[in-house]
């Protein structure tokens, strides 16, 4: 059975969205490769079931670069540097009249810059060091679940302390990824309309050596 993240949080969720993440892969200063999936899973040939939804993520480096569409992710040529892309329109919005529901995607890849630069975002404390503060609205957020997926794909959960701030174990080289979510109950503006709960989903990938 695949592994659902944040089963808890997200249990509001349909079953296409529940398990999925928006992440950011890059190589050095390559170009950036966006996926929809599910990160600690293998990808499935030709990329994920639901990767056909992922059509217009927004970049904020090159917000007019185009975006390729390959075989599994949409790649993207990007300035150096910190990679950051944001999406709120992968899943329509789900439920009843009056209590619909929708989810937004926030995604990162890099540990250099230690700023936010999105609404829900992990920053390194310092460049290119494992403990990270997972900010919303440039605001610590503490007590909140932490998936961390190692290059093999194992993944450790972990929580935010009082400082929003977690340490990553990092024990092999290679490709991390880490991914939080909150949910935000009241009236949120969406692009398909307004909805009763926003679900926010926010990770960042970035390599060990």
């Amino acid at each position: 059975m695949k592994k659902m993240l944040f089963a808890a949080l997200l249990a509001g969720l349909p079953a296409t969205a529940q398990a999925h993440e928006v992440w950011i892969e890059r190589d050095g200063t390559g170009p950036a490769r966006i996926y929809l999936g599910e990160p600690a899973e293998a990808m499935p040939e030709g990329g994920d079931p639901e990767f056909a939804k992922l059509k217009a993520p927004k970049l904020l480096a090159a917000p007019k670069a185009a975006l390729v569409r390959k075989a599994g992710y949409l790649e993207a040529a990007v300035p150096a540097g910190d990679v950051r892309a944001w999406d709120d329109s992968v899943f329509a919005p789900w439920g009843e009249p009056g209590k619909q529901e929708s989810v937004v995607y926030y995604a990162r890849a890099g540990r250099t810059e230690t700023r936010a630069a999105l609404p829900f975002e992990f920053v390194p404390v310092t460049p290119g060091g494992d403990r990270f503060r997972l900010v919303r609205d440039g605001k610590p957020v503490a007590a909140i679940e932490v998936t961390a997926i190692a290059p093999d794909k194992a993944t450790t959960k972990l929580a935010t302390d009082a400082r929003g701030e977690v340490t990553v174990p990092a024990a092999a080289k290679g490709r991390y990824l880490l991914t939080a979510a909150l949910k935000d109950e009241g009236a949120n503006t969406t692009p398909a309309g307004p909805v009763a709960v926003l679900h926010r989903i926010t990770t960042i990938s970035y390599v060990a050596r």
